[in-house]
């Protein structure tokens, strides 16, 4: 136990070496939305009042992540315009739509969380916004993950002291994430997720029995699939456009 503690204050401390206060910061609180987003996808395991409470925690860190990205805001109207980066910020305004979609539907929806607001109907439009909400938010929020792993790789180099990775080691870790982009396309088809994105049916189905392991498995793998996608998809794009690095990094 002592032993476990003493290496998390040394990666701590070098973590503080590597990257400023305000990092760590933003970093943290995009850890737990990651987490948050997953723990919402299973509403069936958890109940209703821990997803409402969540999906509160959830609006908060929202918040915080957009003030902590001011600065993105104010670059909009600088510099040049790349493929890549407006790729970067129609992917961000298309997370802020299915945010603002899932607040306002969550709102209407709460039975515990925001049960005194004197709300009355709108449940229909509600139920419609939630799924539509969840799931695209669940892809477009993997793939906004997925534009940033570039600076989280670097990050974590850092923090291990790895300067370069062998080709052997490059092309393993690419068949990894190909292996788990591979498992993901499988969780998205068998779990039917393109019926809910498209709102061909506004009831989820919902295996109370299934495994939780199992269930995120297949979220995380499914978020695995955006990552590589977007990942090498942006890796593509530089490429052909000629340019290497992009200063956008909300």
């Amino acid at each position: 136990m002592v032993t476990v503690e003493i290496g998390v204050i040394l990666f701590i401390r070098k973590v503080r070496e590597i990257m400023k206060p305000r990092m760590i910061i933003k970093i943290a609180v995009d850890i737990l939305m990651t987490l948050a987003l997953l723990f919402l996808m299973g509403y069936h395991f958890w109940g209703n009042t821990a997803h409402e409470w969540a999906g509160a925690g959830m609006f908060v860190l929202f918040i915080a992540h957009h003030i902590l990205n001011l600065n993105w805001y104010k670059s909009l109207f600088k510099g040049k315009y790349t493929v890549f980066r407006i790729l970067q910020i129609v992917i961000d305004v298309l997370v802020f739509v299915t945010m603002l979609a899932l607040m306002y539907s969550g709102i209407i929806m709460s039975r515990e969380v925001f049960a005194f607001l004197p709300i009355n109907g709108g449940m229909a439009l509600a139920r419609r916004l939630h799924i539509l909400g969840s799931y695209w938010g669940f892809i477009l929020m993997s793939l906004h993950l997925g534009l940033h792993w570039n600076m989280l790789i670097g990050y974590a180099r850092k923090i291990v002291k790895i300067k370069e990775i062998s080709p052997i080691r490059s092309i393993i870790f690419f068949l990894l994430r190909l292996l788990i982009g591979a498992y993901g396309l499988h969780g998205f088809i068998s779990r039917d997720l393109l019926t809910y994105m498209l709102l061909k049916t506004e009831f989820v189905f919902m295996d109370f029995g299934e495994s939780k392991l199992l269930f995120y498995l297949d979220y995380l793998a499914m978020m695995g699939l955006c990552i590589f996608i977007a990942h090498y998809g942006s890796k593509l794009i530089r490429k052909l456009t000629g340019k290497k690095k992009e200063k956008n990094t909300f």
